[in-house]
């Protein structure tokens, strides 16, 4: 009986050992991940026109903050706010009492200088009558000589002084200084405003409007070209406001003097006409630059594009069914496509369906679908 026990439990040790080598073995195999099904397309080019879209803001193209020259109370407001000016129309009055005061005052001073040059005058044509009969001594004569030139220089400078009040006079009223829109008065009547500090109001014209935006300096070279050929007819410039168009094109005014070395890009101008008053300065709107470039330009479904902290890649197939991500850089949207400027050549062939599963050097499964350029 004991032998049998034994035996029996022999064999069991021997049966758990067996396994137990049989799952080491089998863990220890390694384990070949499987493939991961892909759609791929090739890479297309296309020459049909598009649009460059840039960020732009619309600003007058001339626009001036009015300011008082004289130091006072506003007496007057001669507009309604957000109305349109001509040039020369009396908008705000100032206090002119004082400056009044000072310009009688001047002209009164004016005078006495007057009444004593005529005086000085005929005192040194005495003398000079006297000398011709040596009856009056030289000295003398010249002593009137140097009255009368001092009367003189107090004339003019009287009458100066006349001409500089009158200047404070004038500053007392506050006129339109070119056809346009003023905006919403900054000051009541009765308020203290003060010379060359108080802003009153602003003016600005609005029969026509620029739209400022960068390009990059490389761009310099094709927006100088088309600065001189363009047309009274030519569309290549437009404005778009989320999903609307403006209905009038525009036409480069000009470039910026420099580059701006820090962003390397420069300031561009728009000018477009604002018949309709749709368009008011201050605006962000996007600028549409319509590309007829000769040169083909690479596209590829939009949803193969995935973004890492804000760069762009696509996974492109390799050998051994294998694919590497590769970065991109990204131009116009065109429907559910999209240029890709840099990064691509054509006939490559790229993931679009699957993407969220790749990492580099997965391994793939691949069938094959269609792209659609430009749709």
């Amino acid at each position: 009986m004991f032998l049998n026990k034994i035996k029996y439990y022999s064999a069991a040790l021997l049966l758990t050992t067996v396994l137990s080598c049989g799952k080491k073995d089998q863990q220890q195999q390694p384990t070949t991940p499987p493939a991961i099904p892909v759609t791929l397309v090739s890479v297309t080019s296309t020459e049909a026109p598009f649009y460059d879209e840039y960020p732009g803001t619309v600003v007058p193209l001339n626009e001036i903050e009015l300011r008082p020259q004289v130091t006072g109370f506003v007496t007057g407001i001669h507009f309604k706010d957000g109305a349109r000016v001509k040039k020369g129309q009396l908008l705000y009055s100032i206090d002119a009492q004082l400056y009044n005061a000072n310009y009688e005052q001047a002209v009164a001073n004016a005078n006495v200088q007057e009444a004593n040059l005529a005086r000085a005058q005929k005192d040194a044509d005495r003398y000079h009558e006297l000398e011709k009969n040596d009856a009056v001594a030289k000295q003398l004569v010249d002593n009137a000589d140097a009255a009368l030139e001092v009367a003189k220089r107090q004339s003019e400078a009287a009458k100066a002084n006349i001409k500089a009040v009158q200047t404070s006079v004038n500053y007392t009223k506050v006129t339109a200084p070119f056809d346009g829109v003023i905006g919403i008065s900054l000051v009541k009547v009765g308020a203290a405003v003060s010379a060359g500090q108080t802003v009153l109001n602003t003016v600005s014209t609005d029969g026509q409007l620029a739209v400022d935006f960068n390009v990059d300096q490389k761009e310099i070279y094709r927006f100088t070209n088309m600065m001189k050929g363009q047309k009274d007819s030519d569309s290549t410039f437009t404005l778009k406001f989320g999903t609307d168009i403006y209905p009038s094109s525009g036409k480069i005014a000009f470039l910026d003097r420099a580059v701006d070395p820090q962003t390397g890009s420069i300031k561009a101008r728009l000018v477009f006409p604002n018949k309709a008053n749709q368009l008011r300065a201050g605006m962000s709107c996007t600028v549409r630059v319509l590309n007829n470039a000769s040169a083909k330009s690479i596209v590829i479904p939009y949803k193969a594009v995935t973004e890492q902290l804000g760069e762009f890649f696509v996974y492109v197939e390799g050998d051994s069914s294998k694919v590497s991500q590769r970065k991109v850089q990204l131009g116009t949207p065109l429907g559910n496509n999209i240029i890709v400027k840099e990064g691509l050549k054509e006939g490559e062939k790229i993931a679009v369906e699957g993407v969220q599963n790749l990492r580099e050097g997965a391994v793939i499964k691949a069938g094959e679908g269609n792209a659609s350029p430009g749709k």
